[in-house]
């Protein structure tokens, strides 16, 4: 079942993934080595790191909210 929010990975080991939304989920890697698929809101920050696999995370105001740089981050189930 989705929960609607965007979903990303770090398939790749990139220090550092901007997209453009506050709230989403973090996956860790593809499945079947995914992590639990984790909530994050970032509120007000403009950064954060997943408390599961440390992916960093940065918010990018010219990304949509599903869209991620590099663009291979963004997951769909």
């Amino acid at each position: 079942m989705s929960s609607g929010r965007p979903k990303f990975r770090n398939d790749r080991g990139v220090p550092e993934i901007r997209i453009g939304t506050r709230e989403f989920e973090c996956i860790g890697v593809s499945p079947p080595l995914d992590h639990p698929h984790i909530y994050i809101d970032m509120g007000a920050a403009d950064a954060i790191r997943c408390p599961y696999c440390a992916t960093h995370f940065r918010f990018d105001p010219r990304l949509s909210p599903a869209a991620a740089d590099p663009p291979d981050c963004a997951f769909e189930d």
